[in-house]
């Protein structure tokens, strides 16, 4: 039987897949390989400690969960709760952008 957390991170990064323009999806495939893994650490650390940066213009609080992301996959404690949480975001994410998309075509018809 397949190991739950791995199925919750697995799926995220697969609807994260799933949304992201052609270049960024190859990346986040290539960055989850294991040869990736001396990249992938160092470079979630960075992105954690610069969401603490978050009131400059070019660095925000959404370094945090791609820097969460990006750890999680060498992490195994932090594969489930950071799963759902991607799961979470997608799902409010797309909500959001399909309620955009209403309103926009209610005002133009």
């Amino acid at each position: 039987m397949p190991d739950p957390r791995t199925d919750e991170l697995d799926e995220a990064f697969h609807k994260i897949e799933g949304e992201a323009p052609g270049r960024l999806r190859r990346a986040i495939r290539w960055i989850r390989t294991p040869k990736a893994r001396l990249l992938r650490v160092p470079l979630g650390i960075l992105f954690i400690l610069g969401s603490f940066l978050w009131f400059l213009p070019v660095l925000g609080l959404w370094f945090l969960p791609v820097g969460l992301l990006l750890i999680a996959q060498d992490v195994p404690f932090l594969r489930r709760p950071v799963g759902r949480m991607t799961l979470y975001l997608h799902d409010r994410w797309i909500r959001l952008r399909d309620g955009w998309r209403r309103r926009r075509a209610a005002r133009h018809p």
